[in-house]
C-alpha cells in the first residue's frame, strides 16, 4: 500500500464556475492553477457538466500531477466533486437527502468519508442558493437547516461521534450579513467557521471591475478536531500565481479563488 510520507495534507476548496459549461482553453488555465495549487484532496464547485472532472484531471496530470475523481451527478447541470491524490482513501460519496430545501432546482450537499493517514473525516461539499435579497436568504435558510440537522446527528451516531468534520463549499453567504444561515448551518453549534476568523483575506468571490468580497466558506467540527493547524487557511492567489489580473483571471479561469487549509496526519 502507498505510504503517504506528510506530515500535513492540504485540503482545497473551489468553484469552477462552470455556469454555461466550460471551454476547452479555460479548463486549460484551471489545469494548470491546479498543479500550482498542488493540493492533497480538492472539493470541485459547479463542475459543469459531471464528466468535467475526468477531463481536467487528466489535464492536470501533464504536469506531474495525478488525481483520482469522486462525484455524483445533481439533477440540475451543475455538479460538486472531489479530486484526491494516491494514499487519500475516499470512500461512501452519498448526497445529504433534502439539503437543496426548499429551492426546487437546488444542488444538494455530498459528503464523502476520507483517511489520509491518522486523519478520519467526513468531507461535506457544498454550493447553496445565490443572491443577496431576502427570498434568497430564506431559501438558503431552508437548506443549511438541513445540512445542519445532517451534521447534529451525524456527530451523534456511534463510529462518527469523534471523527473530524470538514464543511467547505460556495456558501453564497457573507460573514455578519447572512447570520441565520450561518447559525442554522452550523448544526447544533457543532462547526467552527475558521474562514469567518482564521482567514487573512476578505474576499474569494470576484465581481465587475475587480471588485470582490467573501462568499466561499470553510468550516471544521469544533469538538474532537484537532487535526486543522491553525494559521493555515489561506486564500490561494491563483491569479498571482498565473501571472493574471484578478479581471482577466475572472474572464479567463473563474470568477473565484480557491481557499486551502493544512490537517495534521499525526
Amino acid at each position: 500500500m502507498h505510504s503517504f510520507e506528510h506530515a500535513l495534507a492540504r485540503v482545497a476548496v473551489w468553484n469552477l464556475a462552470g455556469f454555461g459549461r466550460i471551454s476547452a482553453a479555460r479548463r486549460a488555465n484551471q489545469a494548470k492553477g491546479l498543479a500550482l495549487l498542488d493540493a492533497e484532496f480538492v472539493t470541485l464547485v459547479e463542475v459543469n457538466p459531471a464528466s468535467y472532472i475526468d477531463d481536467l484531471a487528466a489535464e492536470i496530470a501533464q504536469y506531474g500531477v495525478h488525481y483520482t475523481t469522486t462525484i455524483l451527478p445533481q439533477p440540475g447541470g451543475l455538479h460538486i466533486g472531489f479530486l484526491h491524490k494516491t494514499g487519500v482513501e475516499v470512500t461512501d460519496p452519498r448526497f445529504i437527502p433534502g439539503s437543496n430545501g426548499d429551492y426546487a432546482g437546488g444542488r444538494l450537499a455530498l459528503a464523502v468519508d476520507i483517511k489520509v493517514g491518522k486523519l478520519s473525516a467526513v468531507v461535506i461539499g457544498v454550493h447553496l442558493k445565490s443572491g443577496r435579497d431576502r427570498p434568497e436568504q430564506v431559501l438558503r435558510d431552508s437548506q443549511c437547516r438541513v445540512i445542519g440537522d445532517w451534521i447534529t446527528d451525524l456527530r451523534a451516531t456511534p463510529g462518527t461521534m469523534r471523527k473530524t468534520i470538514m464543511l467547505m463549499g460556495d456558501f453564497n453567504m457573507i460573514p455578519g450579513q447572512d447570520v441565520s444561515n450561518f447559525h442554522h448551518l452550523g448544526g447544533d453549534d457543532l462547526m467552527d467557521f475558521v474562514s469567518c476568523w482564521d482567514l487573512q483575506d476578505r474576499f474569494s468571490h470576484i465581481l465587475e471591475k475587480g471588485r470582490a468580497n467573501l462568499l466561499d466558506g470553510f468550516a471544521v467540527s469544533r469538538t474532537y478536531s484537532t487535526d486543522y493547524v491553525r494559521g493555515s487557511l489561506r486564500l490561494f492567489p491563483m491569479h498571482w500565481t498565473m501571472d493574471m489580473g484578478r479581471e482577466k483571471f475572472k474572464d479567463e479561469v473563474s470568477d473565484h479563488l480557491p481557499f486551502v487549509a493544512s490537517f495534521r496526519l499525526f
